[in-house]
């Protein structure tokens, strides 16, 4: 059986309208700065960018090599800080096992959600995951562990780069 995505789907075909993507954060991205009194700079909006037109993780250093590409110089230090400034805002997510980042996609709850990662191309995506996370806070709690931060981090291979994978026979699918 084909695994063919379907528009909006959680993995983008790759030849999709990146732009579209972009628009629809950048709206989201300003929304929520109005709303918490926080500043989108043309920096922080630059990473943004550079996040949302790839869908897939980026390291710190990776996203500074495309700043430049705009013939603009950064620090590192000031990519770092825009990272930090869109972590809070909820407006990008860290990918803790790759040491990377990418673009939270424009939606109205920040709901607890796990991020799929291909392995393969390296395109993320987020679902939720609500009762998934409730269970987990629940065994946490009964065992008195305070938990700070929940990530949860799902890595193998997205419907695009399974269906140009051959199966082993007798492989579960």
């Amino acid at each position: 059986m084909s695994a063919s995505v379907v528009p909006n789907a959680p993995f983008p075909q790759p030849d999709h309208d990146h732009a579209q993507c972009m628009a629809r954060l950048r709206q989201h991205a300003e929304k929520v700065c109005c709303e918490r009194g926080a500043r989108l700079t043309a920096g922080r909006a630059r990473v943004l960018e550079i996040l949302a037109l790839s869908h897939a993780a980026m390291g710190a250093y990776e996203i500074l090599d495309r700043y430049a590409e705009d013939g603009k110089r950064a620090a590192p230090a000031t990519i770092y800080r825009a990272l930090e400034f869109l972590l809070e805002l909820g407006l990008i997510h860290r990918i803790a096992s790759l040491n990377a980042y990418v673009a939270c996609p424009a939606r109205q709850t920040h709901d607890p959600a796990a991020l799929l990662v291909c392995d393969a191309c390296g395109v993320v995506s987020e679902i939720p995951s609500e009762r998934g996370m409730e269970s987990l806070r629940a065994q946490a709690d009964a065992l008195g562990f305070s938990i700070r931060a929940l990530v949860l981090e799902a890595h193998g291979l997205c419907p695009n780069c399974r269906a140009q994978t051959p199966q082993a026979p007798g492989a579960d699918h």
